[in-house]
């Protein structure tokens, strides 16, 4: 049985897989914490950081009521860590300390206008400044109950229209080119056939291990959203498990044996299919995006392929399966009209 950390303490992973821990209470500074938690040396400095004096978060350091000081206050907030999933929570967290890096930091956070916000996202990709705004958005959210902004300056701001399709979808002969440049057996087929036969994001293939397998039956927890998943084992990935020797708990890992992190995962992924002579737009999530397409071309409706890709809601789906094959489902559909 797992056990529970100690109380106010949190943990952080980064994209590498590392667990950091935090001394986090409201009203006292954050304090790292050494070692493994209940191990001798984590307790010690967990008993000395518990009886420190309280001290406001930020105090030498950042100016009060600037872009800075909100933002420590946000990041050590229950609105913070009560409402989005651990990944939503490590890519905030990001945008939030580049944003409140010099001179952006020191500005007053009272005197955020509207106009310079939306100038900020517009230097944005169009993918990243929809996650920028929302982030931004629920800061000033934050602001709004503190006292700290009289209105929410992002109230007004529409997230930016994205051109084409996201993600490219895989096709079939660049799923061919990859398994043939990779055998069975190899690390990259194993990867290849755990993003196309769960249809889940890479946050989630990389920490899947032979544990999470019970009767045929994977076990997944979403990390985006948290949300269980029990996804049947296809007979594919069946066998290239049964030929991929592991002695990990995770099935991916790294020369020296660690669960890969996201974006250590992609990069890699990236070199494995240079290797194959894939284009640059052949991606990690692409295959995602392939799995479901996959499912439409088999005529499965589309609660059953969020049964098994996680996807929320039909109108996040279609996105996902705009590449399947229109003739082919234009023949199917035909077909079953009965002309009397």
């Amino acid at each position: 049985m797992k056990r529970k950390l100690p109380k106010y303490v949190q943990a952080w992973v980064d994209h590498d897989g590392r667990a950091y821990y935090y001394l986090r209470r409201r009203g006292y500074p954050r304090v790292r914490l050494p070692g493994l938690p209940w191990s001798p040396t984590f307790m010690a400095a967990y008993e000395a950081a518990m009886s420190g004096p309280r001290t406001a978060i930020g105090t030498g350091r950042v100016k009060p009521g600037s872009v800075a000081a909100v933002v420590a206050e946000y990041l050590d907030s229950q609105q913070f860590f009560g409402s989005k999933s651990a990944g939503t929570q490590r890519m905030r967290r990001g945008i939030l300390e580049r944003f409140r890096l010099p001179p952006n930091g020191d500005r007053p956070f009272a005197l955020l206008p509207p106009e310079w916000i939306e100038a900020l996202l517009d230097s944005k990709p169009p993918h990243a400044a929809r996650s920028w705004r929302a982030t931004l958005r629920s800061l000033c959210q934050f602001g709004v109950k503190r006292r700290y902004l009289r209105t929410d300056p992002t109230a007004n701001i529409k997230p930016r229209a994205i051109k084409g399709d996201g993600f490219h979808t895989w096709t079939e002969d660049e799923i061919s080119q990859f398994g043939r440049f990779h055998p069975l057996g190899t690390k990259p087929r194993l990867a290849l056939a755990l993003l196309l036969y769960t249809a889940q994001r890479r946050s989630d293939v990389v920490r899947m291990g032979r544990q999470h397998i019970r009767d045929g039956w994977l076990h997944v927890k979403q990390e985006k959203t948290d949300k269980p998943l029990a996804i049947p084992v296809h007979p594919e990935l069946r066998a290239v498990l049964d030929a991929t020797p592991s002695e990990h708990l995770t099935f991916l890992v790294t020369a020296t044996g660690k669960p890969y992190g996201p974006n250590h995962f992609s990069e890699t992924f990236r070199e494995w299919c240079d290797a194959a002579g894939l284009p640059k737009r052949c991606t990690a999530h692409g295959l995602r995006k392939a799995a479901c397409r996959r499912f439409a071309e088999a005529e499965c409706s589309g609660p059953e392929i969020m049964s098994i890709s996680g996807h929320a809601t039909l109108k996040e789906l279609v996105r996902y399966t705009k590449a399947a094959d229109q003739a082919k489902m234009a023949r199917n559909a035909m077909a079953k009209v009965v002309i009397r």
